[in-house]
């Protein structure tokens, strides 16, 4: 990755502050990332709110990107592993949807965090020369992309859909409209207004069958 520090050998322990609290450490970097932006979000500053010296992000992390995806991994584990696990386990797919993207709204909204998605926004203020984190960011983005298709195929097998459904389609409109409350979310929408739009999501699957 860009940004490479010569002290970099991994995770070591040395170099870290007594009481260092990696997660505490992590949610602190991942709240600057979020409202800053990678770029403006200087190793200064980031030492400043991880309340750690140079030498000990280094140490810790390896180096500014490093620290840039683990915040971000971070993120997913803490806000969207459990909609997620919810999501695939749900089995009726019009509820899964329609409970996922009214969990969404909440997240996305959510007055413990800045607003919108940290996937999303971390896409659109990367310079394109770090080349790492932007293929990094995407795979993690698809990887969302792909558990709306995942979902959707097993509704079509189990005949809650038509066969014919264009999973694939489909599945890019689920993404391209989570993507689109998460920009909402940062443009300043209000809870109700993105929970409408939320809800428009479960419409976006073809008509239930009738019983």
């Amino acid at each position: 990755m860009s940004n490479e520090h010569p002290e970099h050998t991994g995770h070591r322990g040395k170099g870290r502050p007594r009481g260092f609290d990696r997660q505490q450490a992590l949610h602190a970097a991942l709240e600057l990332f979020w409202q800053a932006g990678y770029e403006p979000a200087s190793v200064a500053r980031l030492c400043e709110v991880m309340d750690i010296k140079p030498p000990s992000l280094y140490a810790s992390f390896g180096n500014k990107a490093a620290l840039f995806l683990e915040a971000v991994r971070h993120y997913e584990h803490t806000y969207w592993q459990e909609p997620s696990k919810r999501f695939l386990a749900e089995p009726d797919i019009y509820r899964a949807v329609e409970g996922f993207f009214t969990t969404a709204a909440s997240i996305l909204l959510s007055p413990e965090t800045p607003c919108g998605c940290m996937l999303v926004l971390a896409a659109v203020n990367i310079s394109p020369a770090e080349t790492e984190i932007i293929a990094a960011i995407r795979e993690m983005r698809m990887t969302t992309k792909a558990m709306f298709a995942d979902r959707l195929a097993r509704a079509v097998a189990e005949g809650q859909l038509p066969a014919g459904t264009d999973v694939a389609a489909l599945a890019g409109a689920l993404n391209a409209l989570l993507e689109g409350l998460s920009l909402q979310a940062r443009d300043g929408l209000s809870r109700e207004e993105l929970a409408a739009m939320a809800a428009r999501a479960v419409h976006l699957l073809p008509p239930r069958p009738e019983a």
